[in-house]
């Protein structure tokens, strides 16, 4: 009993005091390679008795810990680096907008971001991770230990163990935020590294203009920031970062520098020779290697095991003699086909021998990804380069890449996006059935390890579902896959709180179709809603129904429906149904004027909503958004199933009206003044982006009409593109807009479109000039995305799209009379672009893209190029319109750099003789009419306002023109242009000012070209098109002797 007393009075002083010690760990000495790093580091109060008798319990003890890092360390670190790495990014790039360079850039958010990580990372998980290990261990301890110690005194052993070991396993997981989130802000800042690099590149010394302009105009002298080196005195935060990470005890300067990025320098990434130290790391390996591979026992194949070895070494000796990156390059190619070729399931060697192989070529790569060598950045990039270009017969070695995966040496993102492109379209058998076993072995098997989670694997698994749904005989076990990853998600984020709010949603939609409800709770629940809904309207429910509130949920407890979650649920569920049905006969009573149902209707739906809106206001504390935004998700995935489950029964008899009124009459409630909803804005926002992807009108198409009404809410609008801050809601609006052009895309594309198609295309037109009107920098941004959806023959929604510019532009006067385009200040400035264009064009074939944009080979580039963008004979289908569009955006800009790096600007001598121009004319030329169309849409699709790619890509149109071979392809440039021209405004301004100097220029010889003149009704109508751009005051320079002007 004595010992009880002391071990519970050591246990609560530690619940209390922990928190206020010393950090125990440091940083660089945690070992986050696997779980058994967890070991070395577990202690045991000597004053437990029973561990003294039983050694064995340490082994129970790091079962349990092990177990609780497991059950949380996914879920914290994608948290963590989520707020860290966003945080992160905007600070640094504020703090460094005026800095050329971009080390100094790039270490100081590797300082920021190990700090903000570790930070959230701790604070998120310590009390979940603590009360886990005393569940765990004292799960275990009640199996296993009762022959031990007895009942009475297991829980104050447990908690003094819990809370000595809690710091440790915090630790580990704050070490594998921070490993994870430093590529994570590498990937964010990457395009601020390339603009530097570009900037000395040609010789000028990289600012922000914008920056510029706001320090100078916005800012006080004493606190403004100066072009050139980040302050010293500012430096000083980010020295504390570095040498202070939260949880850990302080680094010295000298170990803060170990765990620093290596400088990179132009070309290689890292210095072209390696430091001293970096070469005795190679030495050492070397002399390790050595005896191994040349003592001839290893007990492997000739081939390829010995020989691949023999040539390991060699690369060894040749890269340490030459003391050139481009050694170090080939080095780990061949560790990496050594792996490739040598670990397959047939091979006839001992287990053991093997192991050796594998270890000799991983101490190659891991050496290289020392912090003192080439650092761990560098060579996992250089490692997934080798595994993406290795050869197709050993490329999809699950076994190698898993061992490389676990090993730290792969770079998840560059991987994850090779692997969605080799999926597109499920013709790769072979990568299909790796993407399989991957994900099988990391998302389904072995979860407990977390170098890779599903985030890692975003474009994969998105590739995979996409096969799995749109596959006629999807390949074996892949919808079973597919559904087992979607079932481990949700019950992941069901053990999660902070990541439940989106788990909620589906479990809402799941528990919509659970109908074995208790005996009489379907009665309570209709007593209980007709009670509200009396007392809702009654003259003594109180401001905002407050008091009628405060007595209704008496009456919820007094009938036992706040006493589980299943309860509330299930109230919740049924209280939907009954307002749905009770809608449904309203609207079926013929007799009453429609304003009179609806009057009936919303009489239930209103009462509904506000009874919804109160109890996420007042559910938990003011202060936990948690519960509240838990419980919104849960409503609206209740709702939305009940939605689904409607539209698949009642089909053509579905009627939206109940479940408009409950979702937008609930946003509007939501997002009233006040203190509380406040709070929760954004994720109210969120939920509902989240919902109506969900119920996207190719899901739910009866619901299409109240779903563009919802979206297109002025207070749904302000609230996501205009209140929110940061832009965040941006991504979610496009998502939500992109998901309405796929819907109509193939009703557009056919142009018959039925009455019902009609009026949902006439309220996307006005949703789109509400946009271009009061948003219209969000248009610019989203262009492309929105581009590649429409189909081509909508002119008109095209152009709202691509009218759009800044609001703080003037935009020129296109007509203006001797208009100097390339002298305007805009003209050289690049848009913003949110689309990664590049990584629509698949690998292998942007691999040749780039060695024939750099040196003109492979020399069958040309010839085979039309192929690679044909997907299938059918016409009208004959080509991949989103690898076009890639592939004139990628091209192009490429070619503005070319440009640029020649000091010259584009015009119609710079663009020519060069290989972006050889690839733009080769596409004129060889496409057939179909192919030749597209291509020049997607030119066309940039000619927007005065901006660099507007004027590289006019000037591109007008050289096309000028150089063609033949009249049909003059005459398509001239369609082209001209069926966005003869619709109705607003037209774009690139195109306008194109138009006018295909028509004006004299080199161009327009009006004297035989399709001009072919039949008076096209004379007519180009001269009307001509007279509308020109303005009737402006002659026409160029017009042949004798033409008339009308």
């Amino acid at each position: 009993p004595d010992q009880m007393q002391k071990m519970e009075g050591a246990a609560s002083a530690l619940a209390v005091q922990g928190r206020a010690s010393e950090p125990k760990f440091h940083f660089l000495e945690i070992n986050t390679g696997q779980l058994s790093g967890l070991a070395p580091h577990i202690t045991v109060d000597s004053r437990i008795q029973v561990v003294k008798d039983h050694p064995e319990m340490i082994d129970l003890i790091k079962l349990s810990l092990e177990k609780s890092v497991t059950e949380w360390m996914t879920p914290v670190i994608e948290r963590a680096i989520k707020i860290a790495v966003n945080t992160c990014e905007q600070i640094v790039k504020k703090d460094f907008s005026l800095d050329h360079d971009e080390n100094r850039m790039r270490s100081s958010a590797h300082k920021m971001v190990r700090n903000l990580a570790s930070g959230m990372a701790m604070i998120t998980c310590r009390d979940h991770l603590l009360q886990s290990i005393k569940n765990h261990l004292k799960h275990i301890l009640i199996t296993l230990g009762l022959r031990v110690m007895k009942l009475e005194s297991i829980d104050p052993t447990v908690a003094l163990i819990a809370n000595d070991n809690v710091e440790l396993a915090c630790a580990f997981i704050q070490k594998k935020a921070v490993e994870k989130a430093i590529p994570e802000i590498d990937k964010r800042l990457n395009v601020e590294f390339e603009l530097r690099k570009l900037a000395r590149k040609e010789g000028r010394r990289y600012c922000d203009p914008v920056a510029v302009t706001y320090q100078a105009e916005r800012m006080p002298e004493p606190i403004r920031s100066k072009v050139g080196q980040f302050p010293a005195v500012q430096a000083k935060v980010y020295e504390e970062f570095a040498r202070n990470i939260p949880g850990f005890k302080p680094l010295t300067d000298a170990e803060a520098a170990t765990i620093l990025p290596k400088p990179d320098v132009p070309g290689g990434g890292v210095a072209s020779s390696g430091s001293e130290e970096s070469w005795a790391i190679i030495d050492e390996v070397l002399s390790k290697l050595q005896p191994y591979i040349e003592g001839g026992n290893t007990g492997l194949p000739a081939t390829p095991h010995q020989a691949g070895l023999q040539q390991l070494l060699d690369a060894l000796k040749s890269a340490r003699s030459s003391r050139e990156v481009s050694g170090i390059i080939i080095l780990i190619g061949k560790a990496v086909e050594n792996l490739l070729e040598g670990l397959t399931v047939n091979v006839q060697a001992e287990p053991d021998m093997l192991a050796r192989f594998r270890d000799a070529n991983l101490l190659v790569l891991k050496a290289l990804a020392d912090g003192r060598a080439y650092g761990p950045n560098w060579t996992s990039r250089q490692v997934t380069v080798a595994l993406v270009e290795a050869r197709d017969e050993i490329k999809w070695n699950i076994d190698a890449v898993d061992i490389l995966i676990r090993s730290q040496l792969v770079n998840l993102f560059d991987y994850d996006k090779f692997l969605a492109a080799c999926l597109e379209g499920g013709s790769n058998p072979a990568a299909l059935h790796f993407a399989m076993l991957l994900a099988k072995i990391y998302l389904i098997d072995d979860r407990s390890n977390a170098q890779l989670i599903e985030s890692d694997l975003f474009g994969t698994l998105e590739m995979l579902v996409q096969i799995s749904n749109n596959t006629r005989n999807p390949p074996e076990g892949l919808v079973q896959l597919v559904d087992m990853i979607k079932m481990n998600c949700e019950r992941m984020d069901n053990n999660l709180q902070m990541s439940g709010p989106t788990s909620q949603l589906h479990s809402g939609i799941q528990q919509a179709r659970e109908f074995e409800d208790p005996h009489g709770l379907l009665e309570k629940t209709e007593y209980l809603l007709r009670e509200w809904v009396n007392m809702y309207h009654s003259p003594a429910a109180g401001k905002d129904s407050r008091k009628a509130f405060t007595e209704f949920v008496q009456h919820m407890n007094l009938h036992g429906l706040l006493k589980t979650d299943d309860l509330i649920t299930r109230f919740f569920r049924m209280s939907t149904q009954m307002c749905v049905d009770l809608c449904y006969r309203a609207l079926a009573e013929q007799n009453n004027a429609p304003s009179l149902v609806r009057a009936k209707c919303f009489h239930t739906l209103d009462a509904f909503v506000r009874l919804i809106a109160l109890l996420v206001k007042h559910s938990g504390d003011q202060q936990n958004t948690i519960t509240k935004v838990n419980l919104l998700n849960k409503v609206l995935g209740i709702v939305a199933g009940v939605l689904l489950i409607d539209h698949e029964v009642r089909r053509k008899e579905f009627q939206q009206v109940p479940y408009h009124r409950i979702f937008i009459m609930l946003y509007l409630e939501l997002n009233a003044p006040d203190q509380i909803l406040e709070n929760i804005n954004f994720q109210v926002l969120t939920a509902y982006c989240n919902m109506l992807n969900i119920l996207r009108p190719s899901k739910a198409p009866g619901f299409a009409y109240a779903w563009l009404e919802i979206v297109s809410h002025r207070v749904f609008i302000g609230r996501i593109l205009s209140l929110t801050q940061g832009q965040k809601g941006w991504p979610m609006y496009s998502q939500l807009l992109t998901a309405l052009f796929k819907f109509l895309s193939p009703f557009l594309r056919n142009a018959e479109l039925a009455k019902p198609v009609q009026k949902l295309y006439r309220g996307t037109l006005r949703v789109l000039l509400v946009l271009l009107h009061d948003f219209p920098e969000f248009l610019c941004d989203y262009h492309y995305g929105f581009c590649d959806v429409i189909p081509p023959n909508c002119i008109q929604m095209r152009n709202l799209i691509l009218s759009a510019f800044p609001r703080s532009m003037r935009l020129p006067d296109p007509f203006t009379p001797n208009l100097k385009v390339d002298m305007l200040p805009e003209i050289s400035i690049a848009p913003r672009m949110v689309t990664n264009f590049a990584s629509m064009i698949k690998p292998n074939f942007k691999k040749d893209l780039d060695s024939y944009l750099k040196n003109r080979t492979p020399v069958s580039f040309l010839s085979e190029l039309r192929t690679n963008l044909q997907v299938s004979n059918d016409p009208g289908m004959r080509y991949n319109i989103s690898m076009i569009n890639a592939l004139v955006m990628y091209v192009g800009t490429q070619a503005i750099q070319y440009i640029r790096g020649k000091n010259l600007s584009p015009s119609m001598s710079s663009i020519a003789h060069s290989s972006h121009m050889d690839i733009f004319q080769n596409l004129a030329v060889d496409m057939d009419t179909e192919g030749r169309y597209l291509f020049l849409n997607c030119i066309a699709n940039q000619l927007r306002y005065p901006n660099s790619h507007t004027h590289y890509f006019s000037c591109l149109l007008l050289y096309l023109f000028g150089e063609a071979n033949t009249e049909a392809i003059q005459e398509q440039i001239t369609r082209v242009l001209l069926e966005r021209l003869i619709v109705n405004r607003p037209h774009p301004w690139g195109l306008l000012i194109t138009f006018i100097e295909l028509i004006k220029n004299p080199t161009f010889k327009f009006w004297s070209h035989e399709f001009v003149q072919c039949a008076p009704e096209i004379q007519k109508l180009f001269e009307s098109v001509a007279k509308s751009c020109m303005v009737a005051s402006q002659p026409r320079i160029d017009q042949p002797e004798g033409q008339s002007t009308d």
